[in-house]
């Protein structure tokens, strides 16, 4: 059979993403790459909405539960996994399907991040003994470009991104230009298509999302992740679900106030990533309605690519 070309389906979390991709592999004869930097974990099963094991027999899913807790995975560790995933898919004939929500990855895969300066560990305890609004301040007068274009809600990308600084002496943003790709897909997607919901119709579904996952035991599964190297895990505590849940076991939260924070969290969490697919990718987006089936909408898909 033919190689065929893959496809990227993206969107914020709870759009949708993970059933649509479901259809489009059913009818088109796909395999399912993740492109989620915390389902690579094992264990990170429910505050991830993981695909379970029936969605993982019904379709052959990829770069899912492929490394420990105590394990570093990273962009560079993902790109290498995924360009053999969807090499060994194409030569079966058949398509390979790259669903997921996390940005970097993609950019990493589609564009390449290179190779930047090594961590160094006396830099990086420094800087995460720091608080972030310190921080924020030194990256806004280092290298004011970067600040106005990354997460500064997130403390592991604002400090790698001063840890670089300090270390080359140089702003960060003309040296992730220079970077060279590190490789390229075997054949580039034929479509990066994108779901978009209204923001009311999110916050229902995100909502609910939430509430099954404490309702199936995330505060027990995050106990029993705790005695697995969790909290050691710097990737993985950031996490929207498992930090609010370590904060309730620790008595900082009551469990009603959690379930409230994670919904806060997921629903900031959904406008950043929205925020960040706009400006960083050339996505062709589908409006879909809140009654929208998944079959349906792959239909449409797949006519789009």
């Amino acid at each position: 059979m033919p190689a065929r070309a893959p496809i990227f389906l993206v969107g914020p979390t709870a759009s949708g993403k993970s059933a649509v991709a479901l259809a489009l592999a059913d009818k088109l004869g796909g395999e399912i790459i993740s492109v989620d930097s915390m389902q690579v974990y094992r264990g990170l099963d429910l505050g991830t909405a993981k695909p379970g094991a029936d969605e993982r027999a019904r379709v052959p899913h990829h770069l899912i539960d492929v490394v420990e807790l105590t394990e570093p995975f990273d962009a560079m560790k993902f790109v290498a996994r995924a360009q053999v995933a969807e090499k060994e898919i194409r030569a079966r004939g058949r398509v390979p399907i790259f669903c997921g929500g996390t940005g970097l990855y993609l950019k990493a895969l589609l564009e390449g991040l290179g190779t930047a300066p090594p961590s160094d560990a006396v830099v990086r305890q420094e800087l995460e003994a720091t608080p972030l609004d310190v921080l924020l301040r030194e990256l806004q007068q280092r290298d004011p470009a970067t600040y106005e274009r990354i997460d500064r809600q997130n403390p592991r990308r604002v400090v790698r991104a001063l840890e670089v600084i300090r270390l080359t002496g140089q702003p960060f943003s003309p040296q992730r230009a220079e970077w060279r790709p590190l490789s390229t897909l075997s054949s580039q997607p034929s479509t990066l298509l994108g779901l978009q919901r209204a923001p009311v119709d999110l916050h229902t579904r995100i909502h609910a999302r939430v509430e099954e996952m404490f309702a199936r035991g995330l505060v027990a599964e995050t106990r029993a992740l705790l005695q697995h190297g969790l909290e050691q895990n710097r990737t993985a505590m950031q996490a929207i679900g498992y930090r609010q849940v370590v904060e309730h076991l620790r008595g900082e939260h009551s469990l009603a106030e959690t379930i409230e924070l994670v919904k806060i969290k997921t629903r900031q969490y959904a406008k950043r990533q929205m925020t960040w697919f706009r400006r960083q990718l050339s996505v062709q987006w589908m409006q879909v309605d809140a009654d929208a089936d998944a079959g349906l909408l792959a239909e449409r898909l797949a006519h789009t690519r």
